[in-house]
């Protein structure tokens, strides 16, 4: 099932949590909302469920009007951050919930039930653990079940609310790989919410990068990380160093760095953003963008991670290949200048309004 919504709003007292909000998600898409706390995105989640309403807007469903249809009949699943799970239930019954509680006209046969949960429980790789109860469950397997027993009533739309966020690194991430691989074996539409950047560009067919009730930029996650459409994007997806330049005749000019830009008046500001891992180190000057001294290095795993100190105190972060430093012979003290490999240009702060 498809979903879209249109100019949606949504306020609180004197606080905008949306902002006239345009959103389309395709039928069996995984999408994630991607921001920082407070910039709208799980309001919109819970817009899209039916846990609130709009002030203004639409919400459709296969192009449907379902804006006033009340939560109970708009076929979503919800998986919340802190699974929500009964204690005083097994797996199994916690599971089956949804599927017992239904009217009666529209509940299965307890057959259909037992085999339904089972069949979930082998889909979520929990089904030796039917008849535990949840404080006998690890943070990640609890998740799992919370997640099978949203999807047991049949949902046309599955909805997570920072489905990870209470989990460690290392459960985290094996849990986004077979969230993943559960996607692509059920193709139910699904839309998640994370302030996560890896773990969005990693789990999703598409983002939706929010800031302040808007969306800033719709894209695949290539797309997203590889051609940021605004400054604030281009920093909340990772890590980035700034330089402060001029253009003039269609040339960005910052020192001794020149690179051709277009689309820009003559005498404006302008700002490179770099990567650490899109600057290269050299001990030469010639058309460097920027240059300072070494002042920590950082070598464990297959990158070294520098950062070097400009004169006026502000720090340039690098990642480097082990085999480009050690090529180099860097030292703590060490003058080196960098030059990029890519870089994305934007107005200066002061001239650019978000």
């Amino acid at each position: 099932m498809s979903i879209e919504v249109r100019k949606l709003s949504k306020r609180f007292g004197d606080f905008t949590a949306l902002d006239q909000v345009d959103l389309k998600v395709q039928d069996g898409e995984l999408l994630a909302l991607l921001g920082p706390s407070g910039c709208g995105k799980t309001t919109l989640l819970r817009l899209i469920a039916g846990l609130d309403l709009p002030d203004s807007g639409q919400v459709l469903f296969s192009g449907v009007d379902a804006t006033s249809r009340h939560v109970s009949e708009r076929q979503v699943g919800f998986v919340f951050q802190h699974y929500a799970l009964f204690r005083h239930m097994t797996v199994f019954d916690n599971v089956a919930f949804g599927l017992s509680v239904k009217p009666r006209h529209q509940r299965p046969s307890k057959e259909e039930i037992r085999q339904r949960v089972t069949d979930l429980l082998k889909l979520v790789q929990l089904d030796w653990l039917a008849h535990a109860y949840p404080a006998q469950l690890s943070g990640g397997q609890r998740q799992r079940i919370a997640l099978a027993r949203s999807l047991a009533v049949e949902p046309k739309v599955l909805l997570l609310d920072e489905p990870f966020g209470a989990l460690d690194a290392k459960v985290r991430k094996d849990l986004r790989r077979w969230l993943r691989a559960l996607h692509d074996q059920i193709h139910l539409t699904s839309v998640f919410v994370t302030h996560d950047q890896e773990e969005a560009l990693e789990v999703s067919d598409r983002v939706v990068v929010m800031n302040h009730g808007r969306v800033e930029q719709i894209g695949a996650p290539d797309e997203i990380y590889e051609h940021p459409a605004s400054p604030f994007v281009t920093q909340f997806l990772g890590d980035v160093n700034l330089f402060h330049g001029r253009i003039e005749q269609e040339q960005l000019t910052i020192g001794p760095f020149a690179q051709v830009v277009e689309g820009y008046q003559d005498s404006e500001r302008a700002v490179a953003y770099v990567r650490p891992h899109d600057l290269d180190v050299t001990r030469e000057a010639q058309g460097a963008l920027g240059h300072g001294r070494v002042d920590h290095i950082h070598a464990v795993g297959p990158l070294v991670r520098l950062e070097l100190r400009q004169e006026d105190g502000a720090p340039i972060e690098v990642a480097l290949a082990k085999e480009r430093y050690r090529e180099l012979g860097l030292a703590p003290g060490d003058l080196v200048y960098v030059t990029p490999r890519k870089i994305s240009v934007f107005p200066d702060a002061e001239d650019y309004v978000i």
